[in-house]
C-alpha cells in the first residue's frame, strides 16, 4: 500500500509540475501570481524525496508530503496543503479503503485547512472544491453505492466546484483585496485541489 501511495504521490508531483504555469496565471489574475510556481518547487522537492526513499505505510508518505510541502511551498498553500496531508497521515490505515475511510480522510483533510485558513465554503478557496467532493462521497456512501461510481460522482463534484469559484467574490486571502473584480476568475487553489482529486481518483480507477 505503501509503495502505490509513493506512486500516486509522484504522478501528483508530474502534474502539478506540468500545470505550473497555468495555476500561476490563475493566480496572477486575483492574487501574488506564484500558486503555480510555489506548489511546483514543493512539489518537485517531494519527488526527489519520494524517489531516493523507501516507505514503510501509507501514513509514512502522507507525512513527508506535508512536512515537505510545509518546509518548501511559500504563501498560504504551503501550510494549507501539508496541514490537510498531516491529518490523513493520522488516519488512513493501510488496508483496503472503503467509502466510510475515504470520508473520514476527505472530513479530516477540510478540518484541518479550515482551522489553519480560517474559511468556509463559497469564499473562493480550494475549500470550494474540497467541500463538494467530500459531500458527494458522503452522499455515495448514505446511498449504498459502489466505490468506483462514488468516485466518479466526487470527482464531477470537485469539478463543479471548483467552475463554481469563477462567479464568486472572493474574501480570503490576496484575492479578496479585489472585492468584485475577483468575481470572472476560477480559484488557483481551487484549481490545484482538483488536479490533486484527479490524479488520486483516475489512478485508482485503473
Amino acid at each position: 500500500m505503501a509503495n502505490k501511495t509513493k506512486e500516486l504521490f509522484l504522478k501528483t508531483a508530474d502534474v502539478i509540475i506540468e500545470n505550473k504555469n497555468y495555476l500561476t496565471e490563475l493566480d496572477a489574475a486575483i492574487g501574488d501570481g506564484d500558486h503555480g510556481v510555489n506548489l511546483a518547487r514543493g512539489f518537485k522537492k517531494l519527488k526527489d524525496k519520494l524517489e531516493n526513499g523507501s516507505f514503510e505505510s501509507r501514513s509514512e508518505v502522507f507525512k513527508l508530503t506535508a512536512m515537505t510541502l510545509i518546509s518548501n511551498v511559500g504563501g498560504a498553500s504551503g501550510p494549507l496543503y501539508g496541514t490537510a496531508f498531516l491529518n490523513i497521515s493520522k488516519v488512513i490505515a493501510d488496508s483496503r479503503l472503503d467509502l466510510e475511510d475515504l470520508v473520514e480522510i476527505s472530513e479530516e483533510a477540510i478540518a484541518g485547512i479550515q482551522k489553519r485558513g480560517r474559511a468556509e465554503a463559497g469564499e473562493k478557496t480550494m475549500l470550494d472544491t474540497l467541500i463538494p467532493a467530500s459531500e458527494s462521497l458522503k452522499e455515495s456512501r448514505d446511498n449504498n453505492l459502489d466505490l468506483d461510481t462514488a468516485l466518479k460522482n466526487c470527482l464531477q463534484a470537485a469539478a463543479a466546484g471548483m467552475e463554481n469559484t469563477i462567479e464568486m467574490q472572493a474574501t480570503k486571502g490576496r484575492a479578496s483585496y479585489l472585492g468584485e473584480r475577483s468575481i470572472g476568475h476560477q480559484d488557483p487553489g481551487a484549481t490545484s485541489s482538483y488536479l490533486i482529486i484527479e490524479t488520486f481518483i483516475k489512478n485508482s480507477l485503473k
